[in-house]
């Protein structure tokens, strides 16, 4: 069912009228991840009876969708069995996403109530780093040995398939769990049933390490079209996978990121609704008392020139203008090299090619914006040609030095190890600000002799 055919006033209707068995009915038919979308319109004093009616064999499905404020009002309302049956139902990724959310107090009730087992996984990938390929994968694979058959293999399958992520690709080990290679479903489909296992599989293995930062594994895993990855330690054991999903969730964490941080904000994990008002302040304030104090830079150059404007106050309306145009001019260059370095299209070594390109782009997109204002300055404006000329020599440069300024600031960002991201829009506008005002009262200094 759609989510839009899920009506939450029907929802609510049933709830309090305690029609149980209309609603259950109604939730049978729905998406799981509807359900876990609608569970936030539930009133909280509703939402544990909203979650016990939810069919059995997905409830755990439905609350790893959930937003992390509905599970923390869940988890403090369950009993000690509704504990142990969602963390054991759950994939073992989803209950350490769980856990990372949750306050102190919360973990500690979660974990107290896992099994043995899925405790001592939970701590174990606990243990990597954030943002490393071991904080997003699961150990809930599929594993075969090579003097398996075929029929082996899918008796196997058979028997372990419920308790793992993916089952279409399966990954031979040795007995020290080191990865020799992959066969999947469709492989073994179509050979004999006494075929083994080591002569139909893979050998060429893609993989990724457990320190291996989350988005590179993600851009392998489209660049090889794999619907999962394996990744294996320092020793190449096996130790767990990266699935699809877990990638579509690392792509929008990213992709979140880099746009918080071209937009001059701190990033943050929480979605936009469920963030306080202060929290928001606390990751905006920062980088506008940053720009904020630089662009004082700004002022204090006019404020140098403050007598030579007053001699040509007509130069001061053309300020904005030349500002706002070389900003832009950065901003598109600082945007296309971002998304280049993002895609492992560009790397440092590009550096001159780039701006060479970045050039030629500047100087043509230059004298076309030069020459168009240099028309409306005189037609429109009124302006003597040499007030025109200033202006319009001013833009050329100014277009020029904004795309070159724009261009190797995010390449030079990522060679010290910055994320590239931090130099969009906000800071490219700040810098080049100040340079096409150093580049107009220069122009106007010895055209106009001021």
């Amino acid at each position: 069912m759609d989510e839009k055919k899920i009506d939450i006033e029907l929802v609510k209707e049933l709830l309090t009228g305690r029609k149980f068995a209309e609603l259950r009915h109604l939730l049978s038919e729905a998406n799981p991840v509807d359900i876990a979308a609608l569970m936030g319109e539930v009133p909280e004093d509703k939402l544990l009876l909203f979650y016990r009616m939810l069919p059995k064999g997905e409830a755990a499905d439905i609350f790893s969708e959930m937003d992390p404020e509905e599970q923390e009002t869940l988890i403090r309302s369950f009993s000690d069995r509704e504990i142990r049956e969602v963390i054991e139902e759950m994939n073992i990724d989803d209950a350490v996403d769980l856990v990372e959310e949750m306050p102190a107090v919360v973990v500690n009730k979660i974990l107290r109530h896992a099994d043995p087992e899925t405790r001592k996984e939970i701590n174990e990938l606990l243990k990597y780093p954030e943002d490393s390929a071991g904080s997003v994968m699961t150990t809930e694979y599929m594993s075969l040995k090579s003097d398996m058959t075929v029929s082996d293999a899918f008796e196997r399958i058979r028997r372990t398939a419920d308790e793992k992520e993916d089952i279409y690709t399966c990954y031979v080990i040795d007995p020290f769990r080191q990865l020799k290679g992959t066969v999947s479903l469709k492989d073994m489909f179509l050979v004999p049933k006494d075929t083994e296992i080591g002569d139909l599989m893979e050998t060429h293995v893609i993989s990724a390490r457990t320190l291996d930062d989350q988005e590179k594994v993600v851009k392998d895993m489209a660049k090889y079209n794999l619907t999962a990855i394996p990744v294996v330690d320092q020793e190449n054991r096996l130790v767990g996978i990266v699935t699809v999903d877990d990638a579509i969730d690392v792509l929008q964490e990213e992709n979140t990121e880099d746009i918080e941080m071209m937009a001059a904000i701190t990033p943050t994990d929480k979605p936009y609704i469920n963030t306080s008002f202060f929290e928001t302040y606390k990751k905006r304030i920062p980088w506008l008392l940053l720009l904020m104090i630089s662009a004082t830079f700004t002022g204090a150059i006019i404020t140098r020139y403050e007598s030579a404007l007053g001699k040509y106050v007509i130069l001061t309306a053309y300020i904005p203008m030349l500002m706002d145009t070389g900003g832009n001019a950065g901003s598109q260059a600082s945007v296309s090299i971002i998304r280049g370095i993002s895609l492992d299209e560009i790397e440092f070594g590009d550096i001159f090619r780039i701006q060479g390109k970045e050039f030629l782009v500047a100087l043509l997109c230059g004298v076309t914006l030069a020459v168009a204002n240099f028309v409306k300055l005189l037609l429109f404006d009124k302006v003597s040609m040499v007030i025109a000329l200033v202006v319009c020599c001013t833009l050329v440069l100014t277009v020029t030095v904004a795309k070159l300024v724009g261009c190797t600031l995010p390449i030079l960002a990522k060679r010290i190890g910055f994320d590239p991201a931090v130099m969009a829009s906000p800071f490219i506008t700040t810098i080049v600000d100040a340079i096409s005002l150093m580049i107009y009262f220069q122009f106007a200094s010895h055209i106009l002799d001021m």
